[in-house]
């Protein structure tokens, strides 16, 4: 359960929900953790709580992704002040379920610059130490909206598009590099995500049975940190729904018509 002693991971979103139990599963496995969020306030309790149960290294950094010149600063911090950074998990990011009509142009741009330019900032960060040590593992949390995109998610899944094809990219690229690239898709999940994403409630009750426990997926994510693990999607069921929606979008789309609507 050790087999992350003295690694430097570095968590975007760490404050609750798939970042906190990233770093609890991650503390249980000896790692340096450095949690990055907006809310410092919520960041120093986790931080206390992994340091006093776990008796881990942590530190709390305040953090906008959609802040390019702060990441930088951040990123200068943790490299300066903590160490390089072993891992890097992109897991901030939020949605909203809207028509695309309803969508304004206000709100796009702020979804892109959190869940796609403050994702590839980040990753920028850490690169040329990544390359230069020749190790290194960047996990993008992206979504099964990367993979099927339904009704009311317009945006949503465009930002998701966008991170997916960015880590298949920068996969390639890395590769003779020896600095692994994992793209995470889960399914929904019980988390505060459906408080902005889903006001309504509509959504959550449909599918509430169907959600994943963010604990779960935590786990999958640790497991597969510095291994050559090139995608983690969850659950299955939802997987083979999107292999098959990619072989036969046409026919997915007509018999799952009623499945897409659940928004």
């Amino acid at each position: 359960m050790k087999n992350l002693q003295g690694k430097v991971i570095v968590i975007t979103g760490a404050s609750g929900g798939i970042g906190k139990e990233v770093a609890i599963d991650a503390a249980k496995r000896g790692g340096r953790l450095v949690l990055l969020a907006r809310s410092l306030d919520k960041l120093e309790q986790v931080k206390s709580e992994l340091t006093t149960q776990y008796g881990i290294d942590a530190y709390a950094c305040k953090l906008d992704v959609s802040d390019t010149d702060q990441i930088a600063a951040v990123f200068h911090h943790i490299h300066t002040q903590i160490g390089e950074v072993d891992v890097l998990v992109n897991n901030a990011g939020f949605g909203t379920f809207k028509e695309a009509q309803d969508t304004e142009i206000d709100e796009t741009k702020a979804m892109f610059a959190v869940n796609v330019i403050g994702l590839m900032a980040c990753t920028k960060q850490v690169l040329p130490y990544m390359k230069q040590r020749r190790s290194g593992h960047i996990i993008n949390i992206a979504s099964q909206a990367a993979k099927i995109a339904t009704p009311k998610s317009t945006l949503y899944s465009s930002t998701k598009f966008a991170v997916l094809g960015y880590s298949n990219a920068l996969r390639l690229e890395l590769m003779e590099d020896h600095v692994y690239v994992t793209t995470v898709n889960p399914g929904p999940i019980e988390t505060n995500f459906f408080d902005i994403a889903d006001e309504s409630g509509t959504y959550v009750k449909n599918i509430e049975k169907f959600m994943l426990k963010p604990e779960k997926v935590a786990t999958e994510i640790v497991k597969a940190m510095l291994t050559n693990k090139r995608e983690i999607n969850l659950p299955g069921w939802m997987d083979l729904a999107g292999k098959w929606y990619t072989l036969f979008p046409a026919i997915t789309e007509f018999f799952g018509k009623k499945a897409f609507f659940k928004k």
